[in-house]
């Protein structure tokens, strides 16, 4: 299984304080690795920084053959190859979720609308949400917005996904909604990175958790032995959530 992205030794911190202390691991073709942890142990600002959002100090990141650490990296060209999802949807409540999901392929990729429009309608669908087309933001749940969201990040066609606590602010019925179109993702080959706190979730989904701590990869096990931490840390962390 080809590594298609790579940490190595990456360090970040934000004034005095120290959030990423040498974390090293790589992500293989189609893979799913749930990222897990307390919060500011470290993890979004690892998701930031493999999508360039953050710059490092130290070390070196590889994604999608795309040398983030490297002052000549080409933001644009690694934002087509990688889709990032948000805790907060940011979709433009002035647009349809239709137009929403348009309008990057057409401005970014330079599509036709015709075209956009078709493979905007695709990601809706596979996100079970193509009779939605036509419903503005406010018209829809709060897990229907951040599904909208997720088919936006497809309709770009990326290599790798990334999640960040995209269900943090969703109440139980609709975490479910959008854990489901994860889990198809998943099951249809998409390499993933998620930040969580789902840790059935990641048990079921993962195939390797990593467990931050104090900006370090604590433990990295497969996501079905989730419920047999080696350390202590992981056993306590996990607690009752399995």
């Amino acid at each position: 299984m080809s590594a298609v992205v790579k940490l190595a030794n990456v360090h970040k911190s934000f004034g005095p304080q120290k959030v990423l202390d040498g974390i090293s691991f790589e992500v293989g073709r189609g893979e799913v690795v749930a990222m897990i942890g307390q919060s500011g142990s470290g993890k979004s600002t690892a998701l930031r920084c493999i999508n360039a959002l953050e710059t490092i100090e130290q070390g070196a990141i590889e994604v999608c053959g795309h040398a983030i650490h490297s002052p000549d990296l080409d933001k644009r060209a690694l934002r087509l190859a990688v889709g990032i999802v948000f805790q907060s949807y940011n979709l433009f409540p002035h647009l349809t979720a239709l137009q929403n999901i348009m309008l990057a392929p057409t401005c970014v990729k330079g599509l036709k609308a015709r075209e956009a429009r078709a493979l905007a309608m695709d990601s809706l669908a596979r996100v079970g949400l193509a009779e939605k087309a036509e419903h503005y933001p406010e018209q829809l749940s709060g897990g229907q917005q951040q599904r909208v969201a997720i088919a936006r990040s497809l309709a770009m066609q990326p290599q790798v996904m990334l999640f960040d606590e995209v269900t943090s602010a969703l109440d139980p019925q609709l975490t479910g909604e959008v854990l489901k179109v994860m889990e198809d993702l998943a099951r249809g080959g998409m390499t993933m990175i998620l930040v969580t706190h789902e840790m059935a979730f990641a048990r079921k989904v993962a195939s390797t958790v990593i467990y931050m701590r104090q900006g370090r990869v604590w433990e990295m096990l497969p996501g079905h032995a989730l419920a047999d931490p080696r350390t202590e840390e992981l056993r306590d962390f996990v607690g009752s959530g399995l």
